[in-house]
């Protein structure tokens, strides 16, 4: 996870971040394993909206660098679609910034049969 959220270096803040405020909307965690060792992992929870119904929502989707291009983040987002069918989900739904270091993950995402369907708006407060 460090690779992606890289603003979290005490680790005792991120542990805490997701067990009080992640994990009682539902957040869980999932991990890809190269023998011991945890290589790849996604956090995801079920949203219920009034435009989609129940989605499975993939907040983090990360490999360590070292371990890349290996199959590790398709097998898990092919693992949350099938946890998302088994909660009733209707769809997956992601969010990837729009730089250019992102694109070897838009090309896993559409890969695996992901498509843009709307924009994200965001402002500072």
């Amino acid at each position: 996870m460090r690779a992606l959220r890289t603003h979290y270096t005490d680790e005792a803040e991120f542990v805490r971040r997701v067990d009080e405020d992640q994990r009682p909307q539902g957040y869980r965690i999932v991990g890809a394993l190269d023998g011991e060792r945890v290589v790849a992992v996604a956090g995801f929870r079920v949203l219920r909206t009034l435009f989609s119904g129940d989605v499975l929502y993939v907040d983090d989707l990360s490999t360590h660098p070292d371990a890349r291009r290996r199959g590790h983040a398709g097998a898990l987002l092919d693992w949350c679609a099938e946890e998302g069918r088994r909660l009733g989900c209707g769809e997956l739904h992601l969010d990837s910034a729009v730089t250019p270091e992102r694109q070897d993950a838009h090309r896993l995402y559409f890969n695996r049969r992901l498509r843009i369907a709307s924009y994200h708006f965001v402002r500072p407060l």
